[in-house]
């Protein structure tokens, strides 16, 4: 449920409603917006049959959420959340931050040219696996902490935001002493006890749709990431497994629009994955983009060929910049900054 406060409530009379919940055995979540400061409560609700919150100083009123990912929900927050990285981007503002990158880190020298032209073309954060997870045991697995260090090393020379995936809780404090934002896969996506790890850090995490999960599951999964106190969470829509098999997965544009109707988390999309094929990757970003996405991550290769995993879905430098520009030209049209 949901308390909601009146305006005129004192830090006092705030902190004696924590106090009480907290000895009923309730969580509870502050969210103090523009117009009013709501105190989500996640726990047995029966306890507060006998003391009814509403009759507490400082109450205005007490809502039932309907939603089963309270936390995550509009009733929750009305306003849209904007999850700042290390004061270098913000997911659900004005400004669409592009992650763009390689899908492996394959060598420091490789990845410095391509977070170079990357940097060059208008992204604000790189992305690249360190901990790549195949569908095959045989296919590389990544270069483990040296490409965390290069990821680090590189960011740091161009001035970049840093993602990488992590599969494992037992990497958790590795990676997040690298980078700064996770990544949780589709393939992790209901890995309950990773989102909880991720939880407990508050540093931003980008949480994928499973690849045949409901937008309910996906934002189930998103609730379990809050619920252990971490808000830094961004939604992203990467496509999802269809009877097509003319593109890798089905990019679900009306996703993204529900998920922000229905949540106040950001939501962004990766294309790359969404179509696998590189030569529709602009399309589908452009699409996303305009249905409202709040960020862009692409799969940027300056060797496709050669790429250790997913070149046939990698853009060229020359091609990604060609796609900020068209993204700059949809993104003044639909009131927002690239």
């Amino acid at each position: 449920m949901i308390v909601v406060l009146k305006s005129e409530a004192t830090e006092a009379q705030i902190q004696h409603i924590l106090d009480k919940v907290q000895k009923l055995g309730l969580k509870p979540h502050i969210s103090r917006g523009v117009e009013k400061t709501i105190i989500g409560l996640i726990g047995p609700e029966d306890a507060l049959q006998v003391t009814p919150l509403e009759i507490y100083p400082g109450v205005e009123k007490v809502i039932p959420v309907l939603s089963p990912y309270r936390l995550v929900s509009r009733e929750f927050k009305k306003e849209n959340s904007v999850i700042r990285v290390n004061d270098r981007i913000a997911f659900g503002d004005k400004q669409v931050p592009v992650i763009a990158g390689p899908c492996s880190i394959e060598s420091l020298e490789g990845l410095r040219r391509i977070a170079g032209q990357v940097k060059a073309a208008g992204a604000t954060a790189l992305r690249g696996g360190a901990f790549k997870p195949r569908t095959s045991p045989y296919d590389f697995q990544g270069l483990g902490e040296e490409g965390l260090k290069y990821m680090q090393a590189v960011g740091k020379e161009f001035g970049l935001a840093t993602v990488t995936e992590v599969m494992d809780t037992r990497d958790v404090e590795l990676i997040g002493s690298y980078v700064d934002m996770f990544q949780i896969g589709a393939r992790n996506m209901q890995n309950f006890s990773l989102l909880r790890e991720v939880g407990k850090t508050h540093k931003p995490v980008i949480l994928k749709r499973g690849i045949s999960a409901t937008i309910k599951e996906w934002l189930m999964s998103a609730e379990y990431v809050l619920s252990t106190g971490n808000f830094n969470v961004i939604l992203c829509e990467r496509g999802i497994r269809t009877f097509e098999t003319e593109t890798r997965n089905t990019l679900d544009i009306n996703a993204i629009a529900v998920a922000k109707q229905k949540s106040h988390l950001p939501v962004m999309a990766d294309p790359s994955h969404a179509t696998g094929r590189w030569g529709i990757v602009g399309a589908a970003a452009r699409a996303a983009l305009a249905a409202g996405g709040d960020g862009l991550m692409i799969e940027v290769h300056d060797n496709p060929q050669e790429a250790f995993s997913d070149g046939e879905q990698s853009l060229l430098p020359g091609n990604f910049a060609g796609l900020m520009r068209e993204l700059r030209r949809v993104a003044e049209a639909v009131d927002r900054r690239i």
